[in-house]
Formats: structure tokens, C-alpha cells, sequence
């Protein structure tokens, strides 16, 4: 199928930008990278009445360390975070859940940010930045303000970013000395969709967990956070009753979507797999450390 018929702008400025959305409201959509955008079109899944092409604004882009917090632009590309030392030196968990989005060809072109922004539940990079802590910082033509990763995804596609803000930036916080990192995701190819997915960042000390965020993807409408089984574990050693308590705390954490890549009960017991295999590996990169 072809596209339906719209407007084009590129945006010179983010202040441009920001003034065609106040001016078009939900009539008009952000294009960055075009990977999610593009098929939509093209499937006729969405219908903007204008484009605004930000590709060329130089304040959204670049990956920077600034202070205890790696700065992400919203237009670095997916191949920029993959091959970014700041990246891979301060943020593990994104440096190993990289590989995993998507094949070369859309990580050419597609965005950090416009993954953020779509929210899109199998998507990778929300997961981390949620583990992470992450602070997503939007603009509109009043404006910034900043969004916690903990209150920002809402739902399925669904985010509390307005229609007439930008997502500028994201501010993570660097993995401090201590602590470790685990990615893990299912998929029927690599490169495919997910059918679950988990990111991990934990603070272990002589086989005690000490702290941990577990986020969970591909399954649920939204990356969500494991609070219950995240309690099942804290200030515990990894053991047998332990991994028992935690994964039977995740009936309760998660709601599975039945859909093409599986049921519901087929995805909870995915997630539990990758439960016991990502703090397995958390326990041994610790002790390694």
C-alpha cells in the first residue's frame, strides 16, 4: 500500500518545530528515523496531516557524560549508541540490549527517542531506561520539563509526553562501581520482535541482593516493573526458595497479552525463564567483579 496523501516541513529549528505542533495539534506527527512512522503510513495505520522532519536539528542529537548521568540526544541512532565508549563504559545494560533492537538497516536510521516516544512494548530501549532510572526531558513552545522513566510509559503506545511537547533528551544515570547489568529477550529470529524480554540491574553483595530493578517487555502493554518480585529477592541470597518466591511473585507483577507471537500463559512462562537466567548471570558477573 501507498501512504495517504500529507504536508511536508522540515523543521529548522526545535522552536519551529514546536510551533507547527502547536499549530497542528494531533493532525501532525515527529519524523526522526521513520522505522515505526513509515510502515504506519504506508499501512495507512496513521493519517497525519503534516510531517515535521526534525533530522537536521543539531540539539537533539549527540551522547554525552555529564556529571553522574549520560546524556542521550533524542536523534542519536540506534548505530551511534551501539558504538558510543561513553555507552559502553557507563551503561552496560544499553551497550548489551543494543545488538538486540531491531537488524543493521533500521539501527542505521532509527532514533533512541523515537523509541522512547512510541513506547512500543516490545521495544528494548524503554525497558533499560526504565531499570535505569532514566529522566526523559520534553519541550513545548512553553517550555521543559522533565518525566521520570517510572511515570512516563502509560500504556500500550501511550506516554506521558503531551502532543505538543518533543522528547529533547535522556538523562541515565551512570551504572555505579558495585553494581551489575543483564539483558536477556526472546525472539523467534534475532533481530524480530520480542515475545519477552527482561532488563536487570541489580546491587549484589557476597551473594545478597541488595537492590534491584527488574523491567519486563514484549509481554506486557508497557515495560513494567516487577515490584513483587523485586521484594521477593531484596536483602536475600539467591538461592532455590529465593528463586521460587521471585517467580511465583511474577503472576502478579505481569499481565501477558495474548497475540500472534503467543498466549498468555505461554509469555508468563518465557518471563520466568529469563527471571532465573538474568539473576543467575547477575550473581556470577558479581562475584566475577
Amino acid at each position: 500500500m501507498k501512504a495517504p496523501k500529507f504536508s511536508y516541513v522540515r523543521a529548522e529549528s526545535v522552536d519551529h518545530a514546536l510551533a507547527l505542533l502547536d499549530q497542528h495539534g494531533d493532525e501532525a506527527r515527529i519524523l526522526a528515523g521513520g522505522q515505526s512512522l513509515m510502515p504506519t503510513l504506508n499501512m495507512r495505520l496513521s493519517r497525519p496531516q503534516l510531517l515535521i522532519d526534525i533530522n537536521r536539528l543539531d540539539a537533539l542529537k549527540g551522547i554525552a557524560l555529564q556529571g553522574d548521568r549520560v546524556r542521550i540526544g533524542a536523534l542519536a541512532r540506534h548505530v551511534e549508541v551501539l558504538n558510543s565508549p561513553v555507552v559502553a563504559k557507563n551503561l552496560p545494560l544499553i551497550a548489551e540490549a543494543m545488538p538486540h533492537v531491531a537488524h543493521v538497516a533500521v539501527r542505521n536510521r532509527g532514533t533512541f527517542g523515537g523509541s522512547v516516544a512510541l513506547a512500543d512494548p516490545a521495544a528494548e530501549m524503554p525497558a533499560c531506561a526504565l531499570a535505569l532510572g532514566a529522566t526523559f526531558v520534553v519541550q513545548s513552545s512553553k517550555g521543559r520539563r522533565e518525566i521520570a522513566a517510572d511515570s512516563y510509559f502509560k500504556g500500550l503506545y501511550e506516554t506521558a509526553r503531551a502532543v505538543n511537547e518533543i522528547l529533547v533528551e535522556a538523562l541515565i544515570p551512570v551504572e555505579k562501581p558495585g553494581t551489575v547489568s543483564v539483558f536477556l529477550e526472546l525472539a523467534r529470529r534475532h533481530g524480530d520482535f520480542a515475545m519477552a524480554g527482561l532488563a536487570c540491574h541489580a546491587r549484589i553483595d557476597k551473594g545478597v541482593i541488595a537492590e534491584a530493578r527488574l523491567v519486563y517487555f514484549a509481554s506486557e502493554v508497557r515495560p513494567t516493573l516487577a515490584t513483587r518480585a523485586i521484594a521477593a529477592i531484596k536483602g536475600k541470597p539467591w538461592n532455590d526458595a529465593t528463586r521460587d518466591a521471585a517467580l511465583a511473585a511474577l503472576a502478579d507483577d505481569l499481565d501477558p497479552m495474548t497475540n500472534l507471537h503467543g498466549s498468555a500463559a505461554m509469555k508468563l512462562h518465557l518471563q520466568r525463564v529469563l527471571t532465573r537466567r538474568a539473576i543467575d548471570q547477575a550473581v556470577a558477573r558479581a562475584r566475577a567483579a
